[in-house]
């Protein structure tokens, strides 16, 4: 299909020969064309919004161009035709908001050049509001799945906080939903049309955490080449998410509080303190009381972050939700892979009972797996039989021996990496590069093992 196919224009003026020939030269381009030689009618008709293009002539009995430019929806673009020596008119109907004049007796190239940029326009519009649609659908609680009484509960206080600038504190285990729920909350109020910042706070090495948060000056510290805007001042007008931020060191949990007392930053090497205007979120899956309590988390911290706080049901707790995400999670897959997919019920039982460590996450990828390795459309107990080998381990399937000591993963893990560490004498490049792991990950390690 023609791109220029889904484009409506309306050609505007008294003279029929005219606007014949503007329909013809842009028929032929492919765009759908109207003329109308009353300009009265065609202001009538312009206020309906049903072109997206209108060109007109500029003088014209009863009238003029300017009058109708004016009377245009804000999603029309309006071009108008000039004679020659109406320049100053054209310049002054480009203030009132036309989007490009046409000069008059026209060059049919320059002509179809500049409809053609003002298509490009429109459908670039058109391609932005899609986009905008789509996000405020998939986060207007579309894509959070649940009619369980503990989600119903998580839905009201969306809502409620959603209307009111406070910081928000969402906790839960991994894999309930953290981020789609805090990006619920930013398209559901009077932010959404501010950036939406998020940041893992695990994932960054400490020595590089606080230049993220807050940026930095050229030359703040050996490797800054340039200024750099930390995610407060990104997400300035909008909403930043602090994910992790149990995984903050303590150092820098004072930094923030003084940020969030005063909303000031100042980045690394600079002496100038910036105002922000921002909607604070923090998610954790661990328990800041217990961290608060063990003198790894700061208590005035934790009433600053946790205006409202709420906890995120792990799956296991919402289990008559299953059916339902199950359902949503197949019309993705069905779209993603161009299948019509589907469950039998015998599958649906055994999801149901089954026991989601990893939450809806683990879900997810258990689905996406059985389709992957199903040759039928609809999913049986055969499609998941992984699932139930898994099941079936009696719980060993965690175990693991390494010279004859055997142990859960995690543990032998925790072991395997803290003798990498020692044996390099703490050379965390070295050690990331014998574990095979990024540096980022290893930090994550040393932290989630407590191995300082």
């Amino acid at each position: 299909m023609n791109m220029t196919e889904n484009i409506k224009i309306l050609v505007v003026d008294d003279e029929k020969n005219s606007t014949k020939l503007m329909k013809k030269v842009l028929e032929q381009n492919g765009y759908s064309v109207d003329e109308e030689n009353d300009s009265l009618n065609a202001k009538e008709i312009i206020q309906t919004g049903e072109y997206d293009i209108v060109i007109s002539d500029m003088q014209m009995p009863d009238l003029t161009g300017l009058d109708l430019l004016k009377s245009k929806p804000d999603d029309v673009l309006f071009m108008l035709v000039t004679g020659f020596g109406s320049i100053d008119s054209a310049v002054e109907s480009m203030k009132n908001g036309a989007f490009d004049y046409i000069s008059k007796p026209f060059n049919i190239d320059e002509f179809v050049i500049k409809v053609g940029k003002a298509a490009d326009n429109i459908r670039l519009n058109k391609q932005l509001n899609l986009l905008k649609s789509q996000v405020k659908e998939d986060y207007s609680f579309g894509n959070i799945i649940g009619k369980s009484r503990k989600m119903m509960n998580v839905f009201e206080l969306i809502k409620k906080v959603s209307k009111a600038k406070v910081n928000v504190l969402i906790e839960g285990e991994s894999g309930t939903g953290k981020e789609l729920v805090s990006r619920a909350i930013h398209f559901n109020s009077s932010r959404k049309e501010g950036p939406f910042i998020a940041i893992n706070c695990s994932a960054i090495p400490d020595n590089l955490l606080e230049s993220e948060l807050f940026g930095h000056t050229k030359g703040a510290f050996t490797g800054a080449t340039d200024f750099q805007r930390g995610v407060f001042e990104q997400a300035n007008g909008g909403t930043l998410l602090l994910d992790e931020i149990a995984d903050m060191p303590f150092n820098l949990q004072s930094k923030l509080l003084r940020v969030i007392e005063d909303w000031e930053i100042k980045p690394l090497g600079s002496d100038k303190v910036k105002k922000i205007d921002v909607r604070l979120i923090s998610a954790t899956n661990q328990n800041l009381r217990d961290l608060i309590s063990r003198k790894r988390f700061r208590e005035d911290l934790y009433f600053r972050i946790s205006t409202v706080s709420m906890t995120l049901p792990p799956l296991n707790e919402r289990r008559e939700d299953i059916p339902l995400l199950t359902d949503h999670l197949l019309k993705k897959f069905s779209q993603k892979f161009g299948r019509n997919l589907s469950i039998d019920a015998g599958s649906m039982e055994l999801l149901i009972n089954n026991n989601w460590a990893g939450n809806i996450r683990e879900l997810e990828n258990v689905i996406e797996r059985s389709v992957i390795s199903s040759s039928t459309d609809e999913l049986t107990k055969k499609s998941f039989r992984f699932l139930n080998e898994q099941n079936g381990n009696n719980g060993n399937e965690n175990k693991i021996t390494i010279n004859g000591r055997s142990g859960d993963i995690k543990e032998m893990e925790k072991l395997f990496i803290s003798k990498v560490l020692e044996e390099n004498n703490w050379n965390k490049l070295k050690a990331s590069q014998i574990l095979g792991i990024d540096r980022k990950t290893l930090y994550k390690k040393i932290k989630d093992y407590d191995l300082e």
